[in-house]
């Protein structure tokens, strides 16, 4: 017996469906694939200015504290004594609210 080689025959509307499913197929993955990466891409740069931020940060709070150290009493009254001037209670105004 002979067989049969039984081909699959499309007319033209079914293979126009068929490619623009293809198609379709092939750009949802490829734009898929492209708002990955950008989505990546802006993690990364938000990891990066976070980094940036918490560095500032601390030298801010470092400066802060030198700040601090620089405008104690003990530094103040030793500069004043350096400069020849002297501690004047009087001159202290008290603003009540």
């Amino acid at each position: 017996m002979k067989s049969k080689k039984r081909t699959l025959r499309l007319n033209s509307k079914e293979r126009f469906i068929y490619t623009i499913g293809v198609i379709s197929f092939i750009a949802l993955f490829v734009t898929t694939i492209f708002f990955e990466t950008q989505i990546s891409n802006l993690k990364m740069n938000i990891e990066k200015i976070n980094y940036q931020i918490e560095n500032q940060e601390k030298k801010n709070q470092s400066l802060t504290m030198q700040v601090n150290e620089l405008t104690s009493y003990e530094n103040v009254s030793a500069v004043i004594e350096d400069l020849g001037l002297a501690y004047n209670n009087e001159n202290i105004i008290v603003i009540n609210k």
